[in-house]
């Protein structure tokens, strides 16, 4: 994780300025790491972030929603513990979260227009001298599918949101992957609170539009709805 310091903070946000982008390219199921876009829907604008919360592209990243009939569909049960792995780490600092939605029929043809639920989120650790972002350095993350998930096809989303230069109008810059799975189980479970991407967002939300580096916020809202854990 990274520590931001009043003192290092402009030179911190020249260098995030610079440094590498990142994908989110491969699905983790059982502990192993799987193909790069053998489960996780291929994008098209290589490793460029999204920066318009009001755009499609933020349900699957550019090009996500066109990919899924050359995408399999991984199967594993409501209960397991899976993630996703990235193509190197994550430099920016910024939360990371995972959503679920369920698809009407297959998740390789669904568009993502449907009701989306939070699974998990990682947000900021805050101090009187320093913010920092567990996310930071990260290679991969994993969370558990909650064990009362209903049955049936989902696309799994999840987003690192860089805030290095989320102090102005579309700073934020968007790292999106959806993977699709098919879940098993005996779940019944009533998914929520849930919300519509794009949507659910608003570019002058509390935990996109912020200043990070100087003066240190006294606290962060993590964009989204509460985590629902079944």
């Amino acid at each position: 994780m990274r520590v931001i310091l009043p003192a290092l903070a402009g030179a911190i946000a020249l260098t995030d300025v610079v440094s590498a982008h990142y994908r989110w390219t491969s699905l983790i199921v059982d502990g192993a790491t799987t193909s790069p876009y053998e489960y996780v829907r291929q994008n098209t604008n290589a490793n460029s972030p999204v920066t318009s919360v009001i755009s499609d592209d933020i349900r699957c990243n550019a090009g996500g929603l066109d990919s899924g009939a050359s995408t399999s569909t991984a199967s594993v049960t409501a209960g397991a513990t899976v993630g996703f792995a990235l193509d190197q780490a994550i430099f920016h600092p910024g939360p990371v979260n995972v959503y679920l939605s369920k698809a009407p029929s297959t998740a390789a043809s669904y568009d993502g227009s449907g009701d989306w639920f939070k699974i998990s989120e990682l947000g900021a650790t805050i101090s009187t001298s320093a913010i920092t972002w567990p996310a930071s350095d990260i290679s991969e993350y994993t969370f558990t599918i909650p064990s009362s998930t209903p049955p049936g096809e989902y696309l799994l989303r999840i987003e690192h949101i860089a805030l290095h230069s989320a102090s102005t109008a579309d700073g934020a810059q968007f790292y999106i992957s959806c993977a699709q799975l098919s879940i098993s189980g005996s779940g019944a479970g009533t998914p929520g609170p849930t919300i519509k991407l794009p949507g659910g967002y608003s570019a002058t939300d509390p935990g996109i539009l912020i200043g990070i580096y100087w003066p240190i916020p006294t606290n962060y809202t993590i964009p989204g709805p509460e985590v629902w854990t079944g």
